[in-house]
């Protein structure tokens, strides 16, 4: 039985222009042409992709997007063609680089009380954006619950970031990836960090499961991996993806010390060692009243409020009185100063860098 296939169809008005533009400058394949004495049609494939130019086709020619490893030397090093039949032809990198936007600072604030939308997003997940300006594209920080548990109808896939975090904020839920054994079960107040373009997939949740997830850049690609089956037969949890290596950082095990702020204790998950300093992840909780204006000298540094209550005192700005679930973002050299702080408070800070320095006092 003869495979199925697809085709795309482009209107022309003269097929004898199109078909060397096609074949030579482009690099397709000509599979079909007819009739004999009067070609009126041709298709063509290259790329993954069948096309179909017929004379007198009543839809609009189409834009091509043909991804390669250097557009320079592809079709004479032009990245914006126009065929003769009035497609638009577009060379793009086939892996394009990453890149990070320069971050926009500001101080933010974002409150749960502001009843900011929940958007439904992928695999049926509920999104909520705790930085709205995303400080120009650099970070995307969100608050992610799924009402419903059960299975997630989710698929093997990767992204192209720089940094991401999962910091499971209530419930748990049900993991895999690459590289690194069976599936596992995430928990309340346990985290991972998904280095660049690991497979990974989720696979259960429990009712109102609800994590943190940081990425940078804001927008980044997320790619379905038909191929891998997770798990997989390879164990090696020392492997590093781009620099980085998975994190699976557990509560239970973890030891406190002294913040970088007086009156607070932190547990550092050890993001920052096993990133190279890309990022750094802390659950800070109280320790003492002492209070005191500080400053830091990171490019980003953000902050959610998992328990208890707080203001947040930031030079020249009015207080902000926070309760658990709001977030706010410190500029760099900004003065600030935690106050009024609940016994039961609980913070989870992110900052990229990781290794960065506090200056106290105002």
């Amino acid at each position: 039985m003869t495979e199925p296939c697809a085709e795309i169809r482009i209107p022309t008005e003269d097929l004898k222009l199109d078909i060397p533009f096609f074949t030579k400058t482009l690099g397709f394949r000509m599979d079909e042409i007819y009739p004999a004495d009067d070609p009126q049609t041709a298709v063509f494939s290259g790329y993954g992709l069948r096309v179909r130019i017929e004379k007198g086709a009543t839809e609009s020619p189409a834009t091509i997007r043909i991804l390669v490893d250097d557009p320079a030397i592809f079709a004479n090093g032009e990245t914006r063609l126009t065929a003769p039949n009035g497609s638009q032809i577009e060379i793009e990198h086939i892996n394009a680089p990453l890149e990070i936007p320069a971050t926009n600072h500001s101080f933010v604030v974002r409150r749960l009380a502001d009843q900011a939308p929940w958007i439904i997003g992928r695999a049926g997940m509920h999104y909520r954006d705790l930085i709205p300006d995303r400080l120009g594209g650099s970070i995307i920080a969100s608050h992610i619950r799924i009402p419903d548990g059960g299975p997630v109808p989710d698929m093997v896939h990767y992204h192209t970031v720089g940094f991401q975090l999962i910091f499971c904020y209530r419930g748990w839920v049900d993991l895999v990836y690459e590289d690194q054994g069976p599936p596992f079960r995430l928990h309340a107040g346990n985290c991972v960090i998904q280095p660049p373009e690991i497979r990974h997939r989720v696979l259960f949740a429990s009712d109102n499961i609800e994590v943190i997830e940081i990425g940078v850049p804001a927008d980044h690609v997320t790619t379905i991996d038909h191929d891998m089956e997770l798990p997989n037969d390879v164990l090696n949890p020392e492997r590093e993806f781009q620099g980085q290596r998975f994190v699976h950082h557990k509560a239970d095990n973890a030891e406190w010390a002294p913040f970088r702020i007086p009156g607070f204790v932190s547990r550092d998950t050890l993001i920052s060692q096993n990133t190279q300093g890309v990022a750094g992840v802390h659950v800070v909780k109280k320790s003492s009243d002492t209070t005191d204006w500080s400053r830091h000298d990171t490019d980003i540094h953000f902050t959610f409020v998992m328990d208890g209550t707080m203001t947040l005192e930031g030079e020249d700005r009015a207080p902000h009185e926070l309760v658990a679930g709001d977030a706010f973002v410190i500029p760099p050299d900004m003065a600030t100063r935690y106050s009024k702080v609940s016994d039961d408070i609980e913070l989870l800070e992110v900052t990229l860098p990781g290794v960065f320095g506090t200056k106290l006092g105002l």
